[in-house]
């Protein structure tokens, strides 16, 4: 089992690097970090980790072809390469629909969109001059002017169709998802696209990009968990919250608590609406224990790749040792 963990640049760089080195010491293998227009700038903050660093691998998890063009991700992504010594990986998705229309951006054929972007950065990482006749993009000789080096690239996917796109094209795979049911369900897509590309599973990354809390008291881990678990829960599709039996008035109750929170600032209704079966099905929470459990499920279930995503924990600090002192020796 490989091990990642997810920061939101959220805070400033000397605090993101803290807690990066902080992961790099504890045995982590990737750090992830979130690219939001509202957050401090994906690349400029990996910069910083690139130089910083030594062994971490790391990359945006994730960026999108809507707002940034390939041309632009593949000189970035690239650069990153070269600065970290060949650590880069590329996180790549087709983006949030809230999101994109508030800075008036049309979320349109995403599957197509992604195809033609991995495509078309794969061909300038790799130092070719890019002519490409798309449906979304039209390249015409464009090249890098700088070795950028072997890049893996990961697709956030989620439904059917950009699970088996990203198999098929992908090195990997990131699912926002916690619980083995879930993935013994996106197996049927993956191995769909392996098979369509004649890919081994072996050769491919099948990421667990979770929701985390870890302490040695139990209900203080799961506790720190509740608020995220609140915002999985609201924007969970319909599918998902039958395939875990939550019933809808449970999440209709969860989804009164968030607007009540947004508009009267009650944050506690929210951590009380949340009920423990939420905690286990949407977030890996608990002991080191409970976690190593909930990792040996997943990876019968086809998992390769462990992120942990907020919270992490009650203390963050404390988490990500306790990750690296009693969870990461026993499953690698």
């Amino acid at each position: 089992m490989k091990f990642g963990i997810e920061f939101v640049p959220d805070m400033k760089y000397y605090e993101l690097e803290y807690y990066v080195k902080l992961a790099e010491d504890s045995g982590f293998d990737y750090t992830w970090i979130t690219d939001h227009y509202n957050n401090r700038n994906v690349y400029s903050m990996l910069t910083i980790l690139a130089m910083k660093t030594r062994t971490i691998k790391l990359g945006p998890g994730v960026t999108n072809p809507y707002h940034i063009s390939p041309a632009l991700i593949a000189s970035a992504i690239g650069t990153i390469n070269e600065i970290s010594g060949g650590r880069a990986v590329l996180g790549i998705g087709a983006g949030d629909k809230v999101t994109f229309e508030r800075i008036g951006i049309s979320w349109e054929k995403p599957l197509k969109r992604m195809r033609e972007a991995v495509e078309i950065i794969r061909q300038l990482t790799e130092g070719k001059a890019v002519k490409y006749d798309g449906e979304i993009f039209k390249f015409n000789g464009a090249k890098l002017g700088f070795k950028a080096g072997s890049i893996p690239i990961y697709i956030g996917a989620q439904g059917p169709k950009m699970l088996q796109l990203a198999a098929e094209i992908g090195d990997g795979v990131l699912i926002n998802a916690s619980h083995p049911k879930d993935f013994e369900v996106a197996k049927e897509s993956i191995d769909a696209g392996l098979s369509k590309a004649g890919k081994s599973r072996d050769a491919f990354d099948t990421v667990a990009y979770a929701s985390m809390s870890v302490d040695e008291d139990r209900d203080k881990a799961r506790n720190a968990a509740r608020i995220v678990v609140a915002f999985i829960v609201a924007g969970s599709p319909p599918t998902v919250l039958e395939r875990h039996g939550l019933s809808e008035d449970a999440v209709n109750a969860v989804r009164e608590a968030l607007n009540n929170a947004f508009t009267k600032g009650d944050w506690g209704g929210v951590a009380k609406s949340v009920t423990d079966e939420m905690i286990d099905i949407f977030s890996i929470s608990g002991t080191p224990d409970d976690v190593i459990e909930r990792i040996n499920e997943l990876s019968k279930a086809g998992v390769t790749q462990v992120v942990a995503g907020s919270p992490i924990g009650p203390d963050k600090k404390k988490s990500i040792k306790l990750i690296g002192k009693e969870i990461i020796p026993k499953l690698k």
